[in-house]
């Protein structure tokens, strides 16, 4: 039963390894806030996240935001793992969906409980207005849930 889903659970190991190997490179290669122009609209600028994606309650700085980002993380990665576990194998979207959504999720936690912050390096703009800076497990949790909701709207046989 849970020999078939081991490509899924491998899916999120390797979410979770390009994205703490793209944070260290981020953490070693940039400055703190300075911006590193790649094109027109995209910029590698490091920051530290102190709260949830796209920097969501980051202004602050205070451990019950730690503590309640990371619990979060823990309990939908538990939760994901049971759903990719218990999802039936032809449920294949879905199961590409929520390993996307578990390799982000860890990905994130492992910076909190290590580092007290995400590092988020990912800086898209269009002139003066940027989108809040983010990484990889943001983007593999946007995509998962952005599956999810697609599969929403189609048909069931």
């Amino acid at each position: 039963m849970l020999r078939p889903k081991l490509k899924y659970f491998g899916l999120a190991i390797i979410i979770i390894a390009l994205d703490l190997y793209t944070k260290y490179l981020a953490n070693i290669n940039l400055n703190f806030a300075t911006p590193v122009k790649v094109t027109s609209f995209f910029n590698l600028t490091l920051l530290y996240n102190h709260g949830a994606a796209f920097s969501f309650l980051s202004n602050s700085q205070t451990s019950w935001q730690l503590i309640m980002f990371s619990s979060i993380s823990l309990i939908a990665a538990v939760i994901l793992i049971y759903l990719i576990i218990k999802q039936p194998i032809q449920g294949k979207l879905n199961l590409i969906s929520f390993s996307l959504i578990l390799g982000g999720a860890l990905g994130n936690f492992y910076d909190r409980a290590f580092r007290g912050f995400v590092i988020d390096f990912l800086d898209f703009h269009l002139g003066n207005y940027h989108w809040p800076a983010f990484n990889i497990a943001d983007s593999a949790i946007t995509c998962g849930v952005i599956l999810i909701i697609l599969k929403s709207f189609t048909k069931k046989p």
